[in-house]
């Protein structure tokens, strides 16, 4: 069978390097908040070209805690987009904010900047965009937004690890930026993970109380926190494993560049890698208007694909309460019945990709 992400090839070739850093945890004698989270809040900062890295619990966390250090809560209106995961909208509302949403674009399936400035008001705080698939916003239209406005900017990273636009990287053009280390990222954890990145001096003490009980030290609370934190086991193997991520990502532009040849005259929409950037292809993601048929065909060939995401957040009914409804967002409507993901994973050889090129040329 092959399956649309799958880490045991990955993890048979790092399993030293794996288990030598689940071993410095144990050794060590500290498993909350020590060395390993420090080395690799500092390490994934440097990777990111910005001054400051704090781990958290997950990627959700992430998000909900950078929108409480910019203080984001009751009341306010923060723009994104409604083909998120759902984490990007639950962080939202759990501030006590109000989700704003603007459509995107059908060549690359980010936020149509030129929709935002038509939905600011007087309670926006902050524009959410989200760098997804592997690929960033325009961020040079939303920092000129932001600027004009005096708006906040949050960048959420979690697909998009490595990804370039204009030189520079996901997660250095903003206030303050997220990201996740789900394991099906491009840098994974084997549970959960997650940072919040930033160049304020400000908003790093703010985020580091936040995460512990608004305490900076054992037993006082100097505000209101919560109780969010990287765990050492996580932080090590992932130290190990953002050695590797720059090979990481050029095997996924190594794949991405076979599957837009070997599928160019196949009938499927590939994915477009806008002029500005550099995709990392977190996802492989693909349209075709048969999509349903296609992905059934598929799974009887024992080839498991997936789609992110069938379901617009504002079509679903736990977000009803907000007063969206379908038709609003037409070319995001579009897209989720359309588009469907193809295996992409660094172990991935190029033997199951040409048995997958093949069964979904056959297909189509």
């Amino acid at each position: 069978m092959i399956k649309v992400w799958d880490y045991l090839s990955e993890y048979a070739t790092e399993k030293e390097e794996i288990l030598s850093a689940v071993e410095d945890v144990f050794n060590s004698g500290w498993l909350i908040l020590g060395q390993k989270v420090k080395s690799f809040e500092e390490a994934y900062a440097a990777y990111c070209n910005v001054k400051y890295g704090i781990g958290v619990a997950n990627g959700t966390d992430a998000i909900f805690l950078a929108l409480k250090a910019l203080g984001v809560g009751s009341g306010d209106e923060v723009i994104t987009v409604p083909n998120t995961a759902i984490p990007t909208v639950s962080a939202i509302i759990s501030t006590g904010a109000i989700p704003v949403f603007v459509d995107i674009t059908e060549d690359t399936y980010l936020m149509d900047t030129s929709k935002i400035e038509g939905v600011i008001t007087n309670k926006t705080k902050c524009i959410l965009p989200v760098h997804l698939y592997g690929q960033c916003v325009d961020m040079d239209e939303i920092r000129r937004i932001a600027t004009k406005h005096h708006l906040f900017i949050l960048e959420d990273c979690a697909q998009s690890h490595g990804a370039l636009y204009k030189g520079a990287k996901a997660g250095s053009m903003s206030d303050i930026s997220t990201t996740s280390f789900y394991p099906t990222k491009i840098l994974g954890a084997y549970g959960d993970g997650g940072m919040v990145n930033t160049n304020s001096d400000e908003l790093e003490k703010k985020m580091r109380r936040l995460r512990y009980y608004g305490a900076e030290k054992t037993y006082y609370a100097i505000e209101h926190g919560y109780n969010s934190r990287l765990d050492e086991l996580h932080a090590s193997i992932l130290l190990k494993k953002l050695a590797h991520i720059d090979s990481y990502i050029e095997r996924r532009r190594v794949l991405a560049k076979q599957y837009d040849e070997l599928l160019k005259d196949s009938g499927l929409v590939t994915p477009v890698n806008a002029a500005y950037g550099s995709h990392a292809y977190h996802l492989y993601v693909v349209r075709h208007p048969d999509r349903d048929r296609i992905m059934e065909e598929m799974k009887k060939q024992d080839i498991l694909l997936n789609i992110s995401y069938p379901w617009p957040v504002h079509t679903m009914t736990g977000y009803s309460y907000l007063g969206y409804k379908e038709g609003d967002f037409p070319v995001t409507e579009k897209m989720a019945k359309e588009i469907f993901n193809l295996p992409m994973y660094p172990s991935f050889t190029n033997e199951e990709q040409q048995k997958v090129i093949s069964a979904l040329k056959t297909i189509i």
